[in-house]
């Protein structure tokens, strides 16, 4: 027998999704619009968000070049959303950064980048958003990070980062539960992407990387987008405050590594 994804009842739905030009949050724009639902794109490269949605109907999308950093285009974003579909049932808040750093040689304005990106693009774009969703019981989902559970060589500011990401997720929860708005986080493991194409491509890094990865294989932005339709819709309706990894099994491991041959128990 054969069995294919699930479906999800999103016709009529809207839904923004930043930092849609690429790699995850492509996906999840195209999951969604493959799902039946309108959807708007937000990033700073009109090119790329065009291309997201170039084998769609052109009534289910809109384009809003925005830097979700600035806190007045974001504001602005919404409000063309608003005006030119009326609602706003689910928002992914994908955009991020991350760039290495190590103590020694800290970066303070690379510290900054990622603060405005992951920190300060996450409350400006629930804050824009929030009235919205409480007028449709919506969904905010953050797309955080297992480098927000845990620790990473020499990523100490982007985990704090992605940390501080979940840790607004689940306050969030709190704040807004009341109000009818469910907010989650999806933290993805390693995937692959454009971006990490030559990480797995070193085959020193992809061996170290499937000794820690139980399922074998590194991630897809497929895995992270079909967890995010499950979130937004009606099966997930008592699920607030989550923080889901996406992970392959990375986070189930205490660090040990694999073993090097079957291990025998008597």
């Amino acid at each position: 027998m054969t069995i294919g994804w699930a479906t999800y009842p999103y016709d009529g739905r809207v839904v923004v999704v930043t930092g849609a030009g690429s790699g995850i949050g492509r996906q999840i724009a195209v999951a969604f619009l493959e799902q039946g639902a309108t959807v708007c794109l937000l990033g700073r490269s009109p090119e790329a968000l065009h291309d997201t949605v170039a084998r769609f109907p052109a009534d289910r999308s809109l384009v809003v070049p925005t830097d979700v950093t600035v806190q007045a285009e974001v504001d602005r974003a919404v409000r063309s959303i608003l005006d030119r579909f009326g609602r706003i049932d689910v928002v992914v808040n994908n955009a991020g950064l991350s760039e290495p750093s190590g103590i020694d040689e800290f970066d303070h304005q690379a510290w900054e980048r990622m603060c405005s990106v992951n920190l300060d693009g996450f409350i400006h774009v629930a804050r824009a958003t929030v009235p919205a969703l409480e007028t449709t019981a919506g969904n905010l989902i953050a797309i955080s990070s297992v480098a927000g559970l845990g620790g990473d060589w020499g990523q100490f500011a982007y985990n704090a980062t992605k940390g501080g990401v979940n840790t607004m997720v689940q306050s969030l929860a709190l704040d807004l539960g009341g109000r009818g708005i469910r907010v989650n986080a999806i933290a993805p493991g390693f995937i692959a992407t454009k971006q990490t194409r030559s990480r797995l491509d070193d085959v020193e890094f992809s061996n170290a990387l499937m000794n820690r990865v139980p399922m074998d294989r590194a991630g897809v932005p497929e895995d992270v987008a079909r967890l995010a339709l499950y979130l937004a819709g009606p099966d997930a309706g008592y699920i607030t405050g989550a923080i889901i990894p996406v992970d392959g099994g990375i986070t189930a491991s205490s660090g040990t590594p694999r073993p090097l041959r079957p291990i025998r128990y008597q």
